[in-house]
């Protein structure tokens, strides 16, 4: 992945989880020839690619060293695996670069760390599931069922937005694992711009001397993303911030929310603080 100085400079700053978090939402604005016009395949390959990034397997499942990390697409769907092989193209993850491929049986499905089930594929899903219980394989669908089938983690469209939705029990018996402030993303739901910001105390208590809104995506935009992101700002002594840590909200808000609090101003106090700041983004 390839960011630009200032990005760069921006997820230096930031807590390790919550620049994960942000990684995961810029990489979606440097999707291929995508724009403003991103397709729901390009977002949903984004996402693959990014719980690719954002998972713990257990050592059996990814050893050590130079292996591949595989996502395998349960279907004959050609366009959308020529769409992930796009979006993870000359990706690695650590020491293992990221490959696709189609997987349509157990046994293809057994060498693969993710498996994304189309909808189209849901009664062959459960089955898939009970084989591979145990073989540490993350399975991510797209139907409104896959969580009860034993499903991992499902894409699902709200309002014309795709988020994601965790079945936290699954991941568990998995061994797979994931920050709680990723779930807590799930939990929350999606979450576009010009907005009321309230900014309420932790800790200190502290008021702000410098501060501006944050700017909406323009890809949220394109996905009319709404709602609320919460973020704590770690505020030094002299009152600038030290870094940001995300609490809620979709990431593709939750980046716009962290960059601009990066840049925000407090009063001195004695001690170091931790302060609560809640933006809402509105629909428009």
């Amino acid at each position: 992945m390839h960011f630009s100085g200032k990005d760069e400079s921006l997820l230096r700053q930031l807590s390790p989880r919550a620049a994960l978090t942000i990684a995961l939402a810029l990489l979606l604005f440097q999707l291929p020839a995508m724009g403003q016009k991103a397709s729901e395949d390009q977002v949903k390959a984004a996402y693959l690619l990014n719980f690719a990034k954002l998972a713990e397997w257990p050592r059996r499942a990814l050893p050590d060293g130079p292996s591949p990390l595989v996502i395998g697409v349960d279907a004959s769907d050609q366009s959308f695996l020529d769409v992930l092989k796009t979006v993870v193209a000359g990706k690695v993850i650590g020491p293992h670069p990221v490959v696709v491929k189609s997987a349509s049986s157990v046994e293809e499905m057994k060498s693969c760390h993710i498996v994304f089930f189309r909808g189209s594929e849901r009664k062959h899903a459960q089955a898939a599931i009970e084989a591979l219980a145990q073989a540490g394989v993350l399975f991510v669908g797209e139907d409104e069922s896959f969580l009860h089938q034993g499903g991992m983690i499902n894409l699902v469209r709200d309002h014309g937005s795709i988020h994601f939705e965790v079945n936290a029990e699954a991941l568990d018996r998995a061994e797979i694992h994931f920050s709680s402030k990723i779930l807590a993303l799930a939990k929350s739901g999606s979450g576009s711009s010009s907005a009321t910001a309230a900014n309420s105390p932790a800790e200190g208590g502290r008021q702000l001397v410098r501060s501006q809104e944050p700017e909406y995506p323009a890809l949220a935009e394109h996905m009319k993303l709404t709602g609320t992101v919460q973020v704590q700002a770690v505020v030094k002594p002299d009152g600038t911030v030290k870094a940001v840590n995300i609490v809620g909200g979709h990431p593709l808000l939750a980046a716009a929310v962290a960059t601009v609090v990066m840049q925000w101003k407090y009063q001195p106090a004695p001690k170091e603080t931790v302060e609560i700041v809640k933006f809402t983004f509105p629909p428009r």
